[in-house]
C-alpha cells in the first residue's frame, strides 16, 4: 500500500522521521574534527573543553611605560620631599608587557618621574636617566600584571558546547593552544529536479521556471551551521535521479531532493527513495507544505543516509527546511534547541484555514497605538516574496478553520522584535508609490509594510485601529469628490487627515499592440474580450461600476467581470500572460509590463490617517517626504503620476 495522500499530523511525521534516525543511531551530535586555530573557527561549536596549557601572562608583566623598583624605596617620597633613585643600581626602564626583574615589586609611570643627571640636573633623555627623582610612593605590585592575572595554567578556559565568537579565539591563544576540537558539520547534498527548471542567468522560454530553491535551502544549512553540496538540476528521469542520489548517499549526513515529492506523473521521489531505501513519511498535515517524503537511502556501504522529499513550491520548500531540516542540522552541530522568540498579536482581517492540516500563516507585524497587530500575507506556496516580507508566521492547529479579525494570535518571529516599533503599517489600495515611500523610508531607519485590501477594506480596518494609515481613491459619483464622503461614512472613532497624495491616471491595459482593438469603456462588453477586474471594495472597482452605469453598461455582459485581482501590477500581469485582454488600472502598472494603455480618468489618491498619528513623531518621515525634492521627483517621473498635490491637507 502507497504511503502517499496519507497526510499525518505533523509530530506523528517527526516521531516517525527521528524513530528510524535513532535506530540507525543518527541522533545526536555529530562527528569531531581538529583544526588549526585561525579565524576560521568563528561561530563553530567546541566538542571538547579548552584547558589551559600556560598562563596568561606566563610571568609577571609591566602594566605600562615606567621604571620597576622596589616599593620599599620610594614609600618616603612625598611632592615635597622627593626622593632619588638610582638607574640600574634601584631601577630599571621597562615598556608595557616587558617582564620585570625579579628583585622588583612595582613599576612607576614615566609621566610619574624627573629624569636627573649626575650633576642633580634635569636630565633630557627620560627612558636612561643616571637617575630619577620620584614625588610619590606606591604599594607593592602596583603597575604590574602579576603571571596568571587572565589565565591559570590548567584551568578551564572554554567549555565544550560552546559557539566560538571571535575574542574566543585570542582566549584559546593566550593559554598556549594551537588546535581545536569542534563538532564537524554535517554535509548536506540538495538535488534540484525538474525538466522545466533553469539556472540562474540562463535564458527563459514560456513553461521554464528558474532555479532557485536550492539557493535557499542552501543558505538556510549554512545559517544552520552545516556544509552544502548543490548538484546540477536533475531532469525528470527516475533511472538518472537514482544514479545522483546515490552519489549524494556516498558523501553526504543529510540528502534533500527538491521537487518530484507530489504524485504526478513525473513525481519520482518517493519511487527513488523506496528503491534505495526506506519512505516513512508521504505527506504531512501541515500547508504549505504537505507532499513532504521523509525517509532513508543505504549507499554503496549500506550506510544509512537521512533524505527529505522537499516539496517544489519555494515557501513549502522553505518551510520544509525549517521544520523538518534545521532541528536535526542543529541537533548534529551541537547546538541547543534555541527556541524562537514568540509574541501575541491581534489579526487584521479573516483567515481561513484547512480543517485537517496545521496552516502556517505567513504575517507582517506592527504596533499601532498600544496595539500589536498582525497583517496576514499573501498564501500561496508559491510566492516567495510572501517569506521575503513576512516578520514570522502564526500557527493555526488541526481542527481550527480560521480566526476572524481582531483574534489573539502567537506570532513566531523571524527578525528582531524591535523591528515592530519601527514599522508603520498601511492597509488600504495598493499604489506604485507606496514602494518608493517604502524604500524612501528604510533609509531614515522606518519600515514601511502594506496589506492590499482595497480602498473601502482600508477604511474600515482604519477605523478598527488596525493600521497607521490607509490609501484611498473612492469616488463619490453625486459629486465627483475623492474619499470625503466615504471617511465621513466609515471613520466614526477618531478624527481624520486627509492628504492629497497623487493625481494619478486610470485607463484600459491591454496587451503590446492592441491586438484585439480596444479604444475605449464600451468596448470591455464585446463578446470577444475578456476582462480582470479588481477586488470588490477597491476604488478602482468603484471608478469601473461608476462609469459602467453612466454608459449603461450591465456587469453582466463583461466577460470576467468576476475575475478579480488585488493589485495593479497583478491585473497587468493577468493580461501579460494572457489570462485576461483588458483590465482598468493605472499607467505605470502598463507601463512597468510592457503592455499598451488606454488612458480614460484622472483621480486622486489620498492617505487617510488618524489625527493623533499625523502629530507623532513616527509618521515625521512621510511629511518628510512629502517635501523633500528628489522623492516628489521619483514619484513624477512614473507614467501617468502628477504630485501637485502632494502634502496638502484636509482635517476631518
Amino acid at each position: 500500500m502507497t504511503i502517499y495522500l496519507h497526510d499525518i499530523p505533523l509530530q506523528d511525521a517527526l516521531n516517525r522521521f527521528y524513530s528510524a534516525l535513532e535506530k540507525y543511531q543518527l541522533r545526536g551530535a555529530g562527528k569531531q574534527e581538529s583544526l588549526d586555530l585561525d579565524e576560521n573557527l568563528v561561530g563553530r561549536i567546541l566538542s571538547k573543553p579548552i584547558w589551559a596549557k600556560i598562563s596568561s601572562p606566563h610571568y609577571q608583566a609591566s602594566a605600562m611605560d615606567g621604571f620597576a623598583l622596589r616599593s620599599e624605596d620610594i614609600q618616603a617620597a612625598m611632592p615635597t620631599r622627593p626622593v632619588l633613585i638610582r638607574m640600574q643600581e634601584q631601577a630599571v626602564y621597562v615598556d608595557t608587557g616587558d617582564p620585570i626583574p625579579d628583585w622588583s615589586n612595582c613599576v612607576i609611570p614615566i609621566e610619574n618621574t624627573e629624569p636627573m643627571d649626575e650633576k642633580g640636573e634635569i636630565e633630557s633623555d627620560n627612558r636612561n636617566p643616571y637617575a630619577i627623582r620620584i614625588r610619590n610612593s606606591l604599594p607593592p605590585w602596583a603597575n604590574i600584571r602579576p603571571m596568571g592575572e587572565d589565565i591559570v595554567a590548567t584551568e578551564l578556559v572554554l567549555p565544550a558546547n560552546r559557539v566560538l565568537i571571535p575574542v574566543d579565539l585570542g582566549a584559546i591563544a593566550a593559554c598556549g593552544q594551537t588546535h581545536v576540537d569542534v563538532v564537524k558539520k554535517p554535509f548536506v547534498s540538495i538535488l534540484p529536479t525538474g525538466s522545466e527548471l533553469v539556472k540562474v542567468g540562463e535564458k527563459i522560454s514560456r513553461g521554464d521556471i528558474i532555479e532557485y530553491n536550492s539557493i535557499v535551502l542552501a543558505a538556510q544549512i549554512l545559517s544552520w551551521g552545516g556544509e552544502v553540496n548543490r548538484f546540477p538540476i536533475t531532469k525528470d528521469n527516475f533511472d538518472e535521479l537514482c544514479e545522483q542520489v546515490m552519489k549524494a548517499a556516498n558523501l553526504s549526513d543529510l540528502i534533500l531532493i527538491n521537487a518530484g515529492s507530489s504524485a504526478g506523473s513525473e513525481d519520482f521521489t518517493s519511487r527513488v527513495i523506496e528503491k534505495l531505501g526506506e519512505v516513512y513519511v508521504h505527506g504531512v498535515a501541515v500547508r504549505p507544505g504537505h507532499p513532504v517524503i521523509l525517509g532513508m537511502i543505504f549507499n554503496d556501504q549500506n550506510k544509512p543516509t537521512p533524505v527529505v522529499g522537499v516539496p517544489g513550491y519555494p515557501v513549502s520548500a522553505a518551510l520544509t527546511g525549517e521544520i523538518f531540516v534545521k532541528p536535526l542540522i542543529q541537533e548534529w552541530v551541537g547546538k541547543n534547541k534555541q527556541e524562537p522568540e514568540i509574541i501575541e498579536a491581534e489579526l487584521t482581517r479573516k483567515i481561513t484555514s484547512p480543517a485537517g492540516d496545521d496552516d502556517f500563516i505567513r504575517v507582517v507585524t506592527a504596533k499601532v497605538r498600544d496595539r500589536i497587530l498582525a497583517a496576514p500575507l499573501s498564501r500561496g506556496a508559491g510566492v516567495i516574496t510572501s517569506m521575503v516580507r513576512s516578520d514570522g508566521y502564526a500557527i493555526i492547529p488541526r481542527g481550527i478553520q480560521g480566526k476572524e479579525p481582531g483574534d489573539k494570535i502567537n506570532v513566531i518571529l523571524n527578525k528582531d522584535k524591535s523591528i515592530i516599533n519601527d514599522t508603520l503599517l498601511t492597509i488600504g489600495s495598493h499604489d506604485l508609490t507606496l514602494d518608493l515611500l517604502a524604500e524612501y523610508l528604510s533609509l531614515k531607519g522606518k519600515r514601511l509594510v502594506s496589506a492590499n485590501v482595497g480602498s473601502l477594506g482600508g477604511l474600515i480596518s482604519l477605523n478598527r485601529g488596525e493600521a497607521h494609515f490607509s490609501g484611498s481613491h473612492l469616488l463619490n459619483p453625486l459629486d465627483g469628490t475623492f474619499n470625503i464622503n466615504y471617511v465621513n461614512k466609515y471613520i466614526t472613532n477618531f478624527k481624520v487627515v486627509i492628504i492629497p497624495w497623487v493625481f494619478r491616471e486610470q485607463g484600459l491595459i491591454v496587451q503590446k499592440g492592441n491586438p484585439k482593438g480596444i479604444k475605449q469603456l464600451e468596448d470591455i462588453s464585446r463578446s470577444d474580450i475578456t476582462y480582470v477586474n479588481r477586488q470588490r471594495g477597491a476604488g478602482t472597482r468603484i471608478l469601473l461600476d461608476y462609469y459602467l452605469e453612466k454608459a449603461d453598461i450591465k456587469s453582466d455582459n463583461i466577460h470576467g467581470y468576476e475575475q478579480e485581482e488585488f493589485t495593479h501590477l497583478n491585473v497587468a500581469a493577468a493580461i501579460k500572460s494572457n489570462r485576461a485582454d483588458t483590465g482598468l488600472g493605472i499607467t505605470a502598472a502598463a507601463r512597468a509590463l510592457e503592455l499598451d494603455f488606454i488612458p480614460l480618468y484622472k483621480e486622486r489618491y489620498d492617505l487617510i490617517v488618524p489625527e493623533d498619528i499625523y502629530s507623532t513623531s513616527g509618521f515625521a518621515p512621510i511629511i518628510s517626504a512629502m517635501q523633500d525634492p528628489e522623492f516628489r521627483s521619483r514619484v513624477q517621473s512614473l507614467a501617468g503620476y502628477d504630485v501637485s498635490c502632494m502634502g496638502s491637507k484636509l482635517i476631518q
